[in-house]
């Protein structure tokens, strides 16, 4: 994914030491409840829409400016599923950080899938008993939570 400015710029400052970002992911689905994908162009592997929210950005609008930046699609949040935090990355320029994601369950409005910028080789929806082979771990915990939210019962925060 593009560093934000705002993450070049405290890098000027504390280098390759870690940070604590906040992160948004989407699961959208269509009407024909398929998951739309991306396959990242820095690992080559498919995973759920996601990004780095900027300073003061709302957590549901950054993770549909990410889909629609990503991918063409237009989409809605319907719900926050889960809340998550990560291992701590080392990125191959010696770059660490952790992040802290939102995952949104989302709803596909209008737009046809296609790579809208460089952090994806391609984009696709994918049938939820059909998930790629090579998709992320983090993407699958993501998903699994979106399909089973139940409006009636709320999100759980704690597994």
């Amino acid at each position: 994914m593009p560093v934000p400015d705002f993450v070049l710029e405290l890098r000027r400052h504390v280098g390759t030491a870690p940070l604590w970002l906040s992160g948004v992911s989407a699961v959208v689905l269509d009407p024909e409840g398929r998951i739309l994908l991306g396959q990242r162009a820095d690992t080559g592997r498919w995973a759920v829409i996601s990004g780095i929210l900027d300073p003061g950005e709302q957590p549901a609008i950054a993770a549909i400016r990410e889909v629609a930046e990503e991918t063409g699609v237009r989409a809605e949040a319907d719900a926050l599923v889960s809340v998550m935090s990560g291992e701590q990355i080392t990125y191959p320029n010696g770059d660490q950080a952790s992040y802290l994601d939102l995952t949104f369950l989302c709803r596909y409005i209008s737009g046809e899938a296609h790579v809208g910028d460089d952090e994806s080789l391609d984009v696709a929806w994918f049938a939820p008993d059909a998930l790629p082979a090579d998709l992320q771990e983090s993407s699958r915990q993501r998903i699994a939570d979106a399909l089973a939210y139940d409006p009636a019962a709320g999100t759980r925060f704690i597994r």
